[in-house]
C-alpha cells in the first residue's frame, strides 16, 4: 500500500549502504520501502530526487544510478550544509525520505550514433555517471566516448574506483585532470577548459555534455564554441535553489525557465541568454 500520493510528501526509504567517494562526498545507496512505489519508480539519466534527513530537512540530488540495472537508487552527497551534514551522519539501515524523480533528462535516444564528449568537474560529475553507464551498457548504439573528469585535487576525483572499467570499454577514452597535484599524482595538472583546448575535441557528429561549477561551465563553453560546436551540440545540467521540484515555489527560476521543471538538462541553444544569471 502506497504511503502517499502527495508529491510534496516523501516516501519512506532505507539507507542500504554508504560508500566514500572523496573526503567530503559519499555515495548513498537507497532502497524504497513501499513495494508498489518501488515497482513504479522509473527514472532517466539527468533526473533528480529530493532526499530527506528526518528532523533536519531535504535537499535535491542528481541521480547517479541507472534504472535499467535494477539496483538501489544512488545519489552522491557532498557535505556542504545542514541537510548534507545530517545525511553524512547516517549509517546503513537508517530511514530517509525520497521524493521524485523530477525534471527532464538527457535525450539518450537522440545521442545514438553520435560521438559523446562528457566533461565534468568535481561533484558536478555525479549526474554525468548515468550517461556513461547507459552508453557502456549499450555500447554499439553510440560512437566514440570521451570522458574528461576534473577536480581540485586527486583525492577529489569522484568515482575513481570505476576509472579502470571506463577506460577499458570499447572506443572509450578517459582523461583526468586536477588543479593541484599531490605527491602521488603523475597525471595532468590543468583546468578543464585548458584540457578541452588541448584535446581539440571535434564537433563532427558530436555532442558535448558538461556539468560542474558555473565558472568551469562558462569557460568550457567558450573553448567548445572556438572549436566549432554549435549551441544545439552542447548540453549542460544546471543546479538551482530548488525547494518543491514541481515549478510551484519559483525558487529556481532563471529568466522564463524553471530548472526543476524545464531542466535541469538544457542545450546551450535553450539557455544561451540566461547563463550570465548563474
Amino acid at each position: 500500500m502506497s504511503n502517499n500520493k502527495n508529491p510534496l510528501l516523501p516516501h519512506l526509504a532505507t539507507l542500504q549502504n554508504v560508500i566514500d567517494l572523496t573526503p567530503d562526498v559519499r555515495l548513498f545507496q537507497i532502497e524504497l520501502n513501499d513495494p508498489d512505489f518501488k515497482a513504479k519508480f522509473d527514472y532517466k539519466p539527468g533526473q533528480f530526487i529530493f532526499v530527506s534527513a528526518f528532523g533536519t530537512g531535504e535537499s535535491p540530488f542528481g541521480l547517479t544510478s541507472v534504472a535499467h540495472r535494477k539496483g538501489p537508487i544512488e545519489v552522491a552527497v557532498r557535505k556542504v550544509g545542514t541537510v548534507t551534514g545530517s545525511l553524512h551522519d547516517l549509517e546503513p539501515g537508517a530511514a530517509v525520505g525520497v521524493r521524485g524523480p523530477f525534471g527532464n533528462f538527457f535525450p539518450m535516444d537522440q545521442f545514438k550514433g553520435k560521438n559523446i564528449h562528457i566533461i565534468g568537474g568535481g561533484i558536478g560529475f555525479a549526474p554525468l555517471r548515468p550517461v556513461i553507464l547507459t552508453i557502456l551498457d549499450n555500447r554499439n548504439d553510440y560512437g566514440d566516448l570521451l570522458i574528461l573528469n576534473g577536480a581540485r585535487t586527486p583525492s577529489d576525483l569522484v568515482f575513481a574506483n570505476e576509472f579502470d572499467t571506463w577506460a577499458a570499454a570499447p572506443r572509450t577514452r578517459l582523461e583526468l585532470t586536477v588543479d593541484a597535484k599531490d605527491d602521488n599524482w603523475t597525471g595532468r595538472v590543468a583546468l578543464i577548459p585548458a584540457v578541452v583546448k588541448e584535446l581539440q575535441l571535434s564537433p563532427a557528429n558530436s555532442v558535448a555534455i558538461i556539468c560542474g561549477p558555473p565558472i568551469m561551465i562558462k569557460f568550457t563553453l567558450t573553448e567548445l564554441k572556438k572549436l566549432g560546436f554549435a549551441d544545439d551540440q552542447i548540453v549542460t545540467t544546471l543546479e538551482g535553489k530548488m525547494k518543491c521540484g514541481l515549478g510551484k515555489c519559483a525558487r529556481c527560476n532563471v529568466g522564463d525557465k524553471y530548472i526543476c521543471k524545464d531542466g535541469p538538462v538544457f542545450t546551450l541553444k535553450q539557455i544561451s541568454g540566461l547563463l550570465e544569471q548563474f
